[in-house]
């Protein structure tokens, strides 16, 4: 949890000064008014987590930009509210690393809820990532063989422990939680959460492979390999990126996070480059303290994804076809 001092505000361990914070927000002014519920809506291409309804929260976006998270029950919520104002302000962390690859924050707002009329929760604010891509292909992928925080009780670990040895977690350090490939002409893959929690290494392998394929059904021509997984600017080279941080930084464990990958199909198809390849970390309810220490669980997991996904793109076609 947080907590506060005249001089000092403390995360699990990690010291942040208020004059970081109030840099911090002067360089993020706060986002416009407070949107109704009538500029919002549960995010189209949302591929993993709680959907929001009219009996559940979840997310939401308001088509500016913007996208708002519920907080989660428990000291979940407030565990990720106190990561994100000291990640956000945290001087040792560098700019490019956050700027890059993490969600920028705007605070968090009391929203109405359509689950309780007349009520509002609380909501992190945050740039949604896919904003600004008109035909957004993604995959949620959680990283770690481990997926809980070390303070977690036994009945939780239990439960995870179950889940990460029933999926490819414990096998190769991350797992596919969900996705979405919007093939040329808008027809759209995403296969269900069972299937994918079934997965085996030959089905991970498959879905990666799928996720950069331009034809629809179940085909995997992998024709936008090179495009979205290779060259400058693609998944790969900001995952090495990424990995090289991951090789340094001792200031947080990261349990339970999941690394986004995102980019525009249509754009990709049309010229074979650019499409806005994204590579964003998301989910942060279980972030404990690094204590020092290199996040291992992490950097493995970082590490075995990067091999899949150079694998593919050793044996993908160099240059993808052009749309008609």
């Amino acid at each position: 949890m947080i907590s506060r001092s005249p001089d000092l505000i403390k995360f699990r361990g990690v010291v942040v000064s208020p004059r970081n914070l109030r840099s911090f927000h002067h360089r993020h002014p706060p986002p416009p008014p407070a949107p109704t519920m009538s500029d919002l809506r549960p995010p189209e291409h949302q591929v993993a987590g709680h959907r929001a309804s009219a009996n559940k929260l979840g997310p939401l976006v308001d088509g500016s930009g913007l996208f708002y998270k519920p907080l989660q029950a428990g000291d979940r919520g407030e565990q990720e509210r106190a990561f994100y104002e000291a990640f956000s302000a945290h001087a040792a962390v560098p700019p490019r690393i956050r700027d890059a690859f993490f969600p920028r924050f705007h605070g968090t707002r009391l929203l109405p809820t359509e689950a309780r009329p007349g009520d509002t929760h609380p909501h992190l604010v945050l740039d949604d990532l896919l904003a600004g891509l008109q035909a957004p292909s993604v995959a949620d992928i959680k990283i770690g063989a481990i997926t809980w925080p070390p303070s977690s009780p036994e009945t939780y670990v239990a439960k995870c422990l179950a889940k990460d040895r029933g999926t490819t977690s414990v096998l190769l350090g991350f797992r596919v939680s969900g996705v979405r490939v919007v093939a040329p002409g808008g027809a759209v893959w995403r296969p269900e959460r069972p299937e994918l929690k079934a997965l085996d290494t030959a089905g991970v392998r498959r879905v990666l492979r799928r996720y950069v394929s331009s034809v629809s059904g179940e085909g995997a021509d992998c024709s936008l390999a090179a495009a979205v997984y290779g060259g400058e600017g693609g998944v790969l080279s900001q995952l090495h990126e990424l990995k090289a941080w991951f090789e340094e930084q001792t200031l947080f464990h990261f349990y339970s996070a999941s690394i986004l990958l995102g980019y525009d199909a249509n754009a990709v198809s049309a010229t074979g480059v650019g499409g806005g390849v994204r590579v964003k970390l998301v989910d942060f309810a279980h972030v404990a303290e690094g204590d020092g220490v290199i996040d291992h669980n992490f950097l493995g997991g970082l590490c075995s994804l990067i091999k899949f996904i150079s694998d593919i793109v050793s044996e993908a076609p160099e240059t993808p076809p052009l749309a008609p």
